[in-house]
């Protein structure tokens, strides 16, 4: 069995690698894997809490997490198909007419 010191650290990976894909990528749909990427170095961080701790907190804030990363998701690609179809493209830079 993987201690919770192992789980943190792929935890923490996963998220750095969102991080830095979501910081590197102009396509919106890499930036939208990105933050999913993200949720999942935090959702295995908080399941390596409840390991360590020997309690089911963790686990109880992974679900929460999960539920979040699931609207977040629906939002998301609605958003960005919404995009799509008013520019024909996914590129974030020819966004920038969106700042007021």
């Amino acid at each position: 069995m993987v201690n919770g010191a192992g789980m943190s650290l792929v935890g923490a990976v996963l998220f750095g690698l969102g991080v830095v894909g979501f910081l590197t990528r102009r396509n919106l749909i890499v930036m939208f894997l990105s933050t999913e990427v993200m949720f999942q170095g935090v959702l295995v961080n908080l399941i390596a809490m409840g390991m360590r701790w020997g309690d089911l907190q963790g686990q109880a804030f992974g679900v929460f997490v999960l539920v979040i990363a699931a609207v977040e998701a629906g939002l998301g690609l609605a958003i960005v198909v919404m995009l799509f179809r008013r520019r024909g493209t996914l590129d974030a830079e020819r966004w920038n007419t969106l700042r007021g």
